[in-house]
């Protein structure tokens, strides 16, 4: 308790760093919120198991040091930038169809379209493609990480944010499942699905872009 102590002027602005990129709009809160929307409370909660699982992935990689492979061997940051960039067209390409299809299906109809098991892999896909995301873990760690401090702050940090991340994830997953959300959802069912093609399009480009 008392080495938390000692430290916690360093982890405080590393947490907050982390819950002002959690919270921040991106791929993955917009995947959560699109798929409450679209498929419900059970769905949009299975999709943030996914991304948490990611986030996680993400973080454990930072604290073992693991980024610093991704910065001295430009080739390995260079194809996960390819990889991500595709698989964002890949989903914008999916909503787009959306848009287009299941008019008049049933809520429970569209629902059996997407297992469990592909919600976890898509959420876990978009979060671990996301280079972005061992960056700013590796600068959250970097920030709260005093020098000369034992292993156990590290964990520390990384189980309190994602504690935190994992709350939020769910929060929106809840939020955006409520009937009023439902209701907004039906009502502008295109825009939404239109909106989120055109989001994941244009970050699948952006990341494309930042390779070259």
């Amino acid at each position: 308790m008392h080495e938390i102590l000692t430290y916690l002027p360093q982890i405080l602005p590393a947490y907050v760093a982390y819950l002002i990129a959690v919270i921040s709009p991106g791929p993955a809160i917009m995947a959560i919120v699109s798929t409450s929307m679209t498929h419900g409370r059970k769905a949009g909660m299975t999709i943030s198991l996914g991304i948490f699982a990611g986030s996680f992935t993400w973080a454990c990689a930072a604290a073992l040091g693991l980024a610093t492979i991704l910065q001295t061997y430009a080739i390995a940051l260079e194809i996960l930038k390819i990889f991500g960039g595709i698989y964002l067209l890949y989903l914008a390409y999916k909503a787009f169809k959306a848009v287009r299809a299941n008019d008049g299906l049933p809520q429970a109809v569209v629902q059996k379209s997407l297992t469990a098991r592909a919600l976890l892999l898509r959420g876990y896909g978009i979060h671990v493609t996301n280079p972005k995301a061992i960056f700013a873990w590796l600068a959250i760690i970097a920030l709260g990480m005093p020098q000369g401090a034992r292993a156990s702050v590290v964990g520390l940090i990384i189980g309190v944010c994602m504690a935190t991340g994992f709350t939020i994830f769910m929060g929106y997953a809840v939020l955006f499942s409520t009937p009023h959300a439902l209701k907004i959802y039906r009502s502008l069912r295109r825009w939404i699905e239109g909106a989120m093609a055109a989001f994941y399009c244009v970050a699948g480009l952006k990341l494309l872009a930042s390779r070259i």
